[in-house]
């Protein structure tokens, strides 16, 4: 595929997983759900890497380093994304999530001493201005005792961990580790720390043999899960990460258009607004990103 194709690939199918996540939620705990999901993915990667011959050995250094992601990139922060969407339209904690590359530069910054120039920093004052100014008609209608303050809460949360998860990704990718081999552990452990939170909460392992729960599972963790993060690995090695995390702009647009249609979302003034100050906060921090 080329560039295009997969850009628009990945933020069809990002823009569109927030609402599936929405079909997982009900019957089965969430983090079950993720545990499913994930392990799903992991065992496909797995049998694809096998097909292709690739080597499943790693150090037990970079297993750690593996796991770590893992444990942060598909596991927390998965948890926190729907609990967040028991409470939430699947397209505000879309908009949420659009932080994650502003966050990710400061990681950068913090743990590897990227430089940051100004406008960097003022586009990620933009972003997360823009964020809040789309979640504010939200909580303002439902007041702070709300069960939707308990969603954004989970939301900023899962953020802050998957910004750390790119962080420890990026050091894997530094490492030399291979992406393949990489995500297919990475959403093992994911899929572990998931079930171990299961446990922990006193869930069963229920499961919901319906069509739709079934059938979101599958996109989830085929297009979801393996599709769309093999594509934007593939765009980051041939654009580099930061126009590739233009995909990330995107998605919230996309989500939010799809939350409108099938859950009743209804933009407001603020939401326009916020919507056009993030993108425009992404844009600045990812372009001036580029440009390095």
């Amino acid at each position: 595929m080329g560039n295009l194709q997969l850009f628009v690939a990945c933020v069809a199918i990002w823009g569109s997983t927030w609402l599936a996540i929405k079909f997982q939620l009900g019957v089965v705990a969430p983090e079950a759900s993720v545990a499913y999901r994930f392990l799903l993915a992991s065992l496909l990667l797995f049998a694809y890497c096998l097909a292709r011959g690739l080597s499943l050995r790693f150090s037990r250094r970079d297993q750690g380093w593996i796991a770590l992601q893992g444990l942060l990139m598909f596991g927390a922060s998965y948890v926190l994304v729907y609990f967040a969407e028991q409470h939430l339209a699947s397209g505000l904690v879309a908009v949420g999530y659009s932080a994650s590359p502003l966050l990710g530069m400061l990681g950068l910054r913090l743990f590897f001493r990227t430089p940051m120039a100004a406008p960097v920093a003022i586009g990620s004052l933009l972003g997360i201005l823009g964020i809040a100014l789309v979640f504010a008609p939200e909580l303002a209608q439902a007041g702070v005792a709300a069960p939707s303050v308990f969603g954004a809460v989970c939301t900023a949360l899962a953020v802050v961990l998957s910004s750390l998860g790119s962080v420890v990704a990026h050091r894997n990718h530094d490492a030399g580790i291979p992406i393949w081999q990489n995500m297919a552990f990475g959403m093992l452990y994911g899929a572990g720390f998931a079930a171990l939170l299961n446990l922990v909460a006193g869930n069963s392992f229920s499961f919901e043999a319906t069509r739709t729960y079934v059938l979101s599972l599958l996109y989830l963790a085929v297009f979801g899960s393996i599709l769309a993060f093999a594509g934007f690995l593939t765009l980051i090695g041939r654009v580099g990460a930061a126009r590739a995390s233009y995909v990330g702009v995107m998605v919230p647009v996309i989500a939010l258009a799809v939350s409108a249609v099938f859950e009743g979302f209804r933009w407001q003034l603020l939401t326009w607004v916020g919507m056009a100050v993030a993108v425009a906060g992404n844009v600045l921090v990812l372009r001036n990103a580029a440009r390095r």
